[in-house]
């Protein structure tokens, strides 16, 4: 059985979690508060940890912060729903997606089960690595390099970046990201595509003469090729544009 590690003050919930998600094949192991459950997470013993914000002695977001700075084991944050700043914060540390309370047990076993697809891979990866200008995926190793450089990405950046990729040039719209990728449907006003994508770009830099991923306004982004970027001006003189 797969473990899953809950981290909520509210044992009545836990114990609900642990009764729907069992006859699922997982092993749900329940933790109260901030720190046994930050411990508990870096020991690596979890296929997924479900993380609630508001804990007792250190909050759910300073456990994921920290989780973060040494693992990147998949987290699924539970906020108060509304709270849209608790989710956003919640992405942006790292977390690889969010529900709000309350919430219905089958969606949190789909979107469960969403994460684990994407952190595990599919069961036979393809072998053909992808490469875009200075960046290469290897969808097998499940690694990606910039320049030669090992980059680190959260499943959901990985996923979301080979989907990219492997449409370099041509747009994705949001909701072929979200159903791809998160394993939904892409629901108005929900930032995760967005944040997302936000940390990939710090992550991948610029491809020096332009954005690496375009946002296409109210349709979704573009992961541009070298040759879709502009040259870059051989005039010697600063300040001075190319004479056309």
């Amino acid at each position: 059985m797969e473990r899953v590690l809950i981290v909520d003050d509210d044992v009545e919930l836990c114990e609900l979690v642990a009764e729907y998600l069992t006859p699922e094949g997982f092993e749900v192991e329940a933790v109260h508060n901030g720190e046994q459950g930050l411990k508990r997470a870096l020991a690596g013993e979890h296929v997924i940890v479900i993380l609630d914000v508001m804990l007792p002695g250190i909050s759910g977001l300073e456990v994921l912060r920290r989780l973060r700075a040494e693992s990147r084991a998949p987290v699924l944050i539970l906020t108060a729903r509304g709270d849209d700043v608790e989710r956003i914060v919640g992405l942006e540390i790292g977390a690889d997606d969010y529900l709000p309370k309350p919430f219905n047990p089958r969606e949190l076993l789909a979107r469960i089960r969403a994460i684990l697809r994407r952190s595990q891979g599919p069961a036979s990866p393809p072998l053909d690595r992808i490469t875009v200008g200075d960046v290469e995926l290897d969808p097998a190793a499940r690694t990606v390099r910039r320049a030669g450089d090992a980059v680190e990405l959260t499943s959901v950046e990985f996923g979301m970046l080979e989907a990219l990729m492997r449409a370099a040039g041509q747009v994705v719209t949001r909701d072929q990201l979200a159903q791809s990728v998160l394993g939904r449907k892409f629901m108005p006003y929900d930032r995760s595509i967005d944040m997302h994508v936000s940390k990939l770009r710090k992550k991948l830099g610029d491809s020096g003469d332009s954005e690496r991923i375009k946002t296409i306004r109210g349709v979704g982004y573009v992961f541009t090729r070298p040759s879709d970027n502009p040259s870059r001006p051989t005039a010697s003189l600063p300040g001075k544009e190319e004479e056309r």
